[in-house]
């Protein structure tokens, strides 16, 4: 359960790699494909590899920052329940969210429980696709960001994180897509 004052866990390699902030230096260019992946969903318990959507359906690619089982980021814990929320929206419009995070299949497990996600959440621990997309660190954890990509897997939207600007909305992400 999500609480403020539990910081067990949290001090672990993941912490450590991540520790040193590296700004966001995305350098994907808009109408060109994206690095492809694949990683387990927590929430269905299967493989997911990015390339399988291609020629399928859109994908928000969603990068969030959870330190553990019991720490959020105080900037995407609400962006994760409100894209929670509003899967449906996602998915009604043929649209598939993908939710990465650095967490480990335990800890994500544990996420996933607490929150009812419906959507699914890929773990990274190794944090190699976050790095991958170039989306940055600080403090211990991967900076959030998100990617629209079209149905032929074309990056369409990113928004990369900043102090000003944390997590794109909802609206702002369900727009893109149109």
């Amino acid at each position: 359960m999500l609480t403020s004052t539990d910081f067990s866990g949290l001090l672990n390699e993941r912490f450590f790699r991540n520790f040193l902030p590296i700004p966001a230096s995305n350098e994907l260019r808009l109408d060109v494909g994206t690095p492809d992946f694949q990683l387990p969903d927590i929430t269905n318990g299967t493989l997911v590899k990015l390339s399988n959507y291609r020629g399928k359906q859109p994908v928000l690619l969603a990068f969030t920052r959870i330190f553990t089982e019991k720490q959020y980021c105080p900037f995407c814990f609400p962006h994760i329940k409100a894209l929670n929320e509003n899967y449906e929206q996602f998915t009604n419009r043929g649209i598939e969210v993908l939710l990465v995070t650095s967490t480990d299949e335990k800890q994500s497990q544990i996420v996933v429980k607490d929150l009812s996600l419906k959507m699914p959440l890929l773990s990274d621990p190794s944090c190699r696709t976050f790095r991958t997309y170039q989306v940055g660190q600080a403090l211990g954890a991967p900076l959030p960001a998100q990617f629209v990509l079209d149905k032929d897997g074309r990056l369409r939207y990113k928004h990369l994180f900043s102090f000003f600007d944390h997590n794109a909305s909802i609206e702002k992400l369900l727009e893109k897509f149109d």
